[in-house]
């Protein structure tokens, strides 16, 4: 695409626009902010968007680049410095939104070269103006290591050199005009001994480049001097000013290959010729004889609300039928007036939706649904999962959801903050949320993720490779997810986990790399005691379905705690029951704050045809409500959805659908959870129901 690149002259912009050309994109325009001439501030301005020391230089970038270079003022002050930004006329990024909306109409630019690394507040409001002028932001800095890509930098020949420091160790006399190539050794000692940035993201220096593969001249610094800003005894602040620079002619310099980070190095994750068997499965005629015309999806539900203000809705239904002359669109709107009404009669809006799960009857209707979906959301919509799965014909989709409104008399209103990542850039971190979802929504100490499928994050593509790449590469997103959302979360600090795939070949490999990642997990405490990872771990639960978004073979979706998993508690307990056998785990988290049961019904006897239904659904209820009774004192968790995964060809669903509902009534009572019904296409082992059950 024509892309505009951000420059402040800075080596971060600079090399950004190198991942921009690397990725296939043009540079076709230059822009920068400066300081406004009647301020006084003529070197340096106290900006929270935006380096301007050594904003004198900048202009011998278009020369340098030969490309056309836009200039604006810096007219307005950090206003609005909340996490979320709304525009706001005295605020400094509406002039970013002026000048990019000038690009635009004189250059036709599509996309922005960003080089933020780290900065949540540069990155929202560049992703703001992006969005009102149609731009796709290009961050491809965004979240990177800053260590490998410091070295990354120095190894494609960007040649910048210090020009401003402002943290304890560096110092003005020494430091300002060496080369990032110098400087290193001393940045990473820095690192570890001080915890200094060493791409410099805490303010702790500021670089100007005078030379990359993508210019055409190199600049010449002539002559200098030094500006003490602050003299500090510990962390004196100063910067360069450059007094006289010129440009060099310079032989041309290959821009080096796109530094993503899809490939797998794990080596030792082979399949087995035995787990590349498929499974068996058993034939099951049920006395209840399944009868296609019959909908399981008519009812409307909704657990209640619990202690901590947590409410989950089931049932929301769209039906298509066009020779009722309907469309898909009005019965997309029709669902959601439908939940925007029994929210509303709960004391609920749709913006304290937290997550989605949006079950389709096909995938070719995704684009006409998220139409409707995105009118549905603000700028931070819920985190969603998305799959196709067998539901009843003239049914286009299933949604349930989890809502959450903090009772202010009742809660810390601290404790239970709402903190979104809705990162709409594209980089080599994690798939950018392009549409309508956020990566995670954390309340409290629980992060609620949305869905990830192995989307190669530079070209939002999926990876080739097969199987087992996509497993991998997409529970690496899911892994950076958690870490940025909370720096020392990982996998292990999973409270429930649900792996999506398209074919019942891909169970065993699912189930490998699960547990080979969680072995991975650094072990935060005594190592000696973390015995056996996967009991304070999350429960996974893999699951067959008909397709995925983008013709993915695997979907990984997790809600994880932040808390301590050695401190967490653990209950499993299994039975048999008519020629079935029931197998029910807890695990809670170590703050009692919520907690995930899973509930398996085996089939064990060959005799299938003869079985009856209701004794192991209400001993699987019942073991269900032992599960909810073992949790701890302190834990104020109730049930709220009750997820029965089942398979599609062995049940009456209706059937299936009065028998649980039944059953949850007289175990649960006022304390029953929204019951969810998901035809799956197959399920682990002789599995013929996964029950997953949330509770916060």
């Amino acid at each position: 695409m024509r892309v505009v690149a951000l420059i402040s002259g800075g080596k971060d912009s600079c090399y950004n626009m190198m991942q921009c050309v690397a990725a296939g994109h043009r540079i076709v325009a230059l822009a920068n902010l400066r300081p406004a001439e009647n301020t006084g501030q003529t070197d340096e301005l106290d900006s929270y968007m935006y380096q301007t020391v050594g904003h004198h230089a900048v202009d011998l970038y278009a020369d340098a680049l030969e490309l056309p270079l836009y200039r604006g003022f810096i007219k307005g002050t950090s206003v609005n410095t909340g996490r979320l930004y709304t525009a706001c006329q005295e605020d400094e990024v509406e002039d970013l939104y002026h000048l990019m909306k000038l690009v635009k109409d004189k250059e036709g630019v599509e996309g922005v070269s960003v080089g933020a690394i780290l900065s949540d507040y540069q990155r929202v409001r560049v992703e703001d103006v992006c969005r009102r002028l149609n731009l796709q932001p290009l961050a491809y800095l965004w979240r990177r290591n800053q260590e490998i890509l410091l070295k990354e930098m120095i190894s494609s020949n960007i040649q910048a050199i210090i020009i401003k420091v402002a943290a304890f160790g560096l110092d003005p006399d020494k430091h300002l005009g060496k080369t990032l190539d110098q400087m290193e050794p001393y940045l990473l000692e820095l690192s570890e001994k001080y915890g200094v940035h060493v791409c410099g993201e805490g303010g702790e220096y500021e670089t100007f480049t005078l030379d990359c593969p993508l210019f055409k001249k190199k600049i010449v610094v002539d002559s200098a001097e030094v500006v003490v800003h602050s003299a500090d005894a510990f962390a004196p602040v100063a910067y360069l000013h450059f007094l006289k620079l010129h440009l060099e002619n310079k032989a041309s310099t290959m821009v080096n290959s796109c530094s993503c980070e899809v490939s797998c190095n794990d080596d030792d994750i082979f399949p087995s010729s035995e787990e590349d068997e498929p499974q068996e499965n058993i034939p099951i005629i049920w006395k209840s004889l399944k009868h296609n015309s019959l909908d399981f999806t008519k009812t409307f539900g909704s657990s209640g609300r619990s202690l901590s203000g947590y409410q989950w809705f089931s049932g929301i239904t769209a039906r298509f039928l066009p020779s009722k002359g309907k469309n898909a669109q009005e019965a997309a709107r029709e669902a959601f007036s439908s939940l925007q009404a029994n929210m509303t009669s709960e004391g609920l809006k749709l913006k304290d939706i937290i997550l989605v799960h949006l079950y389709m009857k096909s995938m070719k209707d995704f684009n006409v649904i998220n139409s409707v979906y995105v009118t549905e959301f603000d700028l931070c919509p819920p985190a969603r999962v998305c799959v196709e799965t067998l539901l009843p014909d003239g049914v286009l989709f299933c949604i349930d959801c989890l809502a959450h409104k903090c009772d202010v008399a009742m809660d810390d209103v601290l404790r239970d903050e709402k903190l979104v990542m809705h990162v709409q850039s594209i980089s080599h971190w994690a798939p950018a949320s392009i549409g309508p979802y956020s990566q995670s929504i954390k309340i409290g100490d629980v992060l609620y993720c949305a869905g990830q499928i192995a989307l190669v994050p530079c070209t939002m593509q999926l990876v080739s490779g097969g199987i087992w790449t996509e497993a991998i590469v997409s529970l690496r997103h899911v892994e950076r997810v958690l870490q940025a959302m909370s720096q020392k979360t990982a996998l292990h600090h999973v409270i429930t986990a649900c792996c999506y795939v398209t074919d019942t070949k891909h169970i065993p490999v699912a189930l490998s790399i699960w547990q080979k990642k969680l072995r991975e997990c650094k072990k935060v405490e005594d190592s000696e005691t973390y015995h056996d990872v996967t009991a304070v771990c999350g429960l996974l639960a893999v699951v067959v379905i008909s397709h995925l978004p983008r013709d993915a073979a695997i979907e990984w979706h997790v809600v994880a705690a932040v808390d301590d998993p050695l401190q967490r508690k653990h209950f499993a307990m299994k039975m048999l029951s008519e020629g079935f056998q029931i197998e029910c785990e807890s695990v809670e988290s170590s703050s009692a704050s919520c907690a995930s049961i899973s509930v398996r019904l085996s089939l064990i006897s060959p005799s299938a045809s003869q079985l009856d239904l209701n004794g192991p659904l209400r001993d699987l209820v019942a073991m269900f409500r032992q599960a909810v009774e073992k949790l701890s004192e302190g834990c104020s968790a109730s049930p709220l959805s009750f997820r029965a995964f089942f398979k599609e060809d062995v049940f009456d669903a209706e059937a299936l659908q009065t028998g649980l509902q039944e059953y949850l009534e007289k175990n649960l009572g006022k304390k029953t959870p929204a019951l969810i019904l998901v035809p799956v296409v197959d399920l682990p082992g002789k599995e013929v129901i996964h029950i997953t059950c949330w509770l916060s």
